[in-house]
C-alpha cells in the first residue's frame, strides 16, 4: 500500500519532550498472536491500545512509522466538546435527541481524558480551558445565538456574550460569541508517548516501523495481518486507527471529504497575555475557520485555511503565503502579539460528510472495528472510541454506537 505523505514543513510538538521519547522495535519476520491487533499509532490507535491493555486484553499496535509521527504530529490540541457542525445543525439532521446524546458524549470524553492524564506520570501540559466561539460576521449572529440557546437548554456549561463583552475582555470585538466551560488543552505529542509508556507497563506491545500490508480471515474466523517484512500477526479481532491512510484497508461505506489545512506556532511572546482573557481557545463560525490558544511556555497556535486538494503542500515558499496570512490574523487580533512564526505546516485534514466519526464494526467483516475520528475534534473522538469500542467487544450496545457505526442511516444516503 502507497503510503500518503500527511504533513510537510516543521512541526512543534516533538521540539517540547525534554528527553528521548521511548521507541519501539519493528515486528520483522517473526510471527506472534494476540487477541486484539491494532493498526496505527496516532491518538486513537494508542487509546485504543491502552484500554485494551489496561483491561487485561492481550495487544498489540503495529504502526508502520512512529508512534504519534503521521497526523497527530499535526494535531493542534484543541479539546473541545463543541463539534465543526453546530449541535443545532446536528439536531437537524438527525435529531435532537440523538445530537445532543453525541455532545454530552464528547463533554464526558473530556472528563475522561482530565482523569486519564491524572493517571500518567506527566499530565502531557493538559489544562483545563473555555472557549470562545464568535461570530465571525454580523450575518452569523443569528445561528450562533440559535446554538447559544440549545446548548444553554440541555444543561451544557455556555455563556452568551455581547460586543461590550467581548471588547471588555480581549483587544478586539466581535458581533458576538459563545463562551463554552470545561474544555481543554493538551500536548498530543507528549500524551500519545505517555498513553503508550503506561500500557506498555500493563501489558500493551507496539511495534513500529511495521506495515501491515495484508489482511485476511481464515476458516475458523482468525484474523491474519502479514507486513512487508514477512511477519505475521494473528488475532481475534483487528481495529483500524489509521486516520486519514491508507484507503485499501477502510470499508467502503466511510464518506469523507480530504482537505489541507495549515498552522503556526509563534516563538515566545515577550508580551503579557493579560489582554487574553483566561488564554481561552478562540475559533469562529466562518468555515473554513480560523482558531488559536497558548501554550505553556508563552507561545501561540494559529490554523486553519483549509482547501483542496488534500496533499500538504510541500514547497516552502507556497506554504509561506498562507502562513503569512495567519500570522496577519493574529496581529490583527492582537496587536501586541509580535512575535514570528517559529514552526509552520500544512497537513492533511478530513471530515465525514455527516459531521460524525466512524466508530464501530466493520458491517461485512466479523470482529473487524474502526476507530476513525475525522473532524477537528479527534482526540475527543480517540477518547470516545476507546470506551465505546471496549463495550462492543465485551458484546454490549450502547446507544452511542447506533449513532457512530459505520453504515449509519446518515451516511447511506449521501453519494
Amino acid at each position: 500500500m502507497t503510503r500518503k505523505q500527511l504533513h510537510t514543513g516543521s512541526m512543534y510538538w516533538p521540539s517540547t519532550a525534554s528527553q528521548p521519547v521511548q521507541s519501539y522495535e519493528p515486528l520483522g519476520n517473526r510471527h506472534v498472536q494476540y487477541d486484539s491487533v491494532i493498526v496505527g499509532g496516532g491518538m486513537s490507535g494508542i487509546l485504543c491500545g491502552h484500554e485494551l491493555a489496561t483491561k487485561g486484553i492481550r495487544t498489540a499496535v503495529v504502526e508502520r512509522g512512529t508512534i504519534a509521527g503521521g497526523s497527530s504530529c499535526a494535531n493542534t490540541g484543541l479539546i473541545q466538546f463543541t463539534n465543526d457542525i453546530m449541535l443545532s445543525e446536528l439536531a437537524d439532521r438527525i435529531g435532537e435527541e440523538r445530537a445532543v446524546l453525541f455532545y454530552k458524549a464528547c463533554s464526558d470524553a473530556i472528563k475522561h481524558l482530565s482523569s486519564l492524564t491524572d493517571s500518567l506520570a506527566s499530565r502531557c501540559d493538559f489544562k483545563h480551558r473555555s472557549s470562545l466561539y464568535m461570530a465571525t460576521t454580523e450575518q452569523d449572529v443569528p445561528k450562533l445565538k440559535r446554538e447559544f440557546q440549545m446548548l444553554n437548554s440541555h444543561g451544557f456549561d455556555v455563556e452568551w456574550w455581547t460586543p461590550h463583552d467581548i471588547q471588555a475582555h480581549f483587544p478586539f470585538t466581535k458581533t458576538g460569541a459563545i463562551v463554552t466551560h470545561g474544555d481543554a488543552e493538551v500536548n498530543p505529542f507528549l500524551l500519545i508517548h505517555a498513553l503508550a509508556d503506561d500500557a506498555v507497563n500493563a501489558g500493551l506491545t507496539i511495534y513500529e516501523h511495521t506495515d501491515a500490508i495484508r489482511h485476511t480471515t481464515s476458516k475458523t474466523e482468525e484474523h491474519l495481518l502479514t507486513t512487508s517484512d514477512g511477519g505475521t500477526i494473528t488475532a481475534e479481532r483487528v481495529i483500524f486507527a489509521v486516520g486519514y491512510e491508507p484507503e485499501e484497508l477502510r470499508t467502503q461505506l466511510v464518506k469523507s471529504n480530504l482537505n489541507r489545512s495549515f498552522a503556526i506556532v509563534t516563538e515566545p511572546q515577550t508580551a503579557s497575555f493579560e489582554a487574553w482573557h483566561e488564554r481561552m481557545m478562540i475559533w469562529e463560525t466562518a468555515r473554513p475557520y480560523l482558531y488559536m490558544r497558548t501554550t505553556p511556555d508563552n507561545r501561540i497556535i494559529i490554523g486553519g485555511l483549509d482547501e483542496e486538494p488534500p496533499q500538504p503542500i510541500e514547497s516552502a515558499a507556497a506554504r509561506n503565503k498562507r502562513i503569512s496570512k495567519l500570522h496577519d490574523r493574529l496581529e490583527q487580533m492582537f496587536p501586541a502579539m509580535t512575535a514570528p512564526t517559529a514552526y509552520e505546516w500544512s497537513a492533511t485534514f478530513g471530515e465525514s460528510r455527516d459531521g460524525l466519526p466512524f466508530i464501530g464494526r466493520d458491517p461485512a467483516r466479523r470482529n473487524v472495528y474502526y476507530c476513525l475520528g475525522y473532524g477537528g475534534n479527534g482526540t475527543v473522538y480517540s477518547v470516545m472510541a476507546r470506551q465505546l469500542l471496549y463495550e462492543l467487544i465485551q458484546g454490549q450496545a450502547p446507544p452511542l454506537a447506533e449513532l457512530l457505526k459505520l453504515d449509519r442511516p446518515s451516511l447511506l444516503s449521501i453519494p
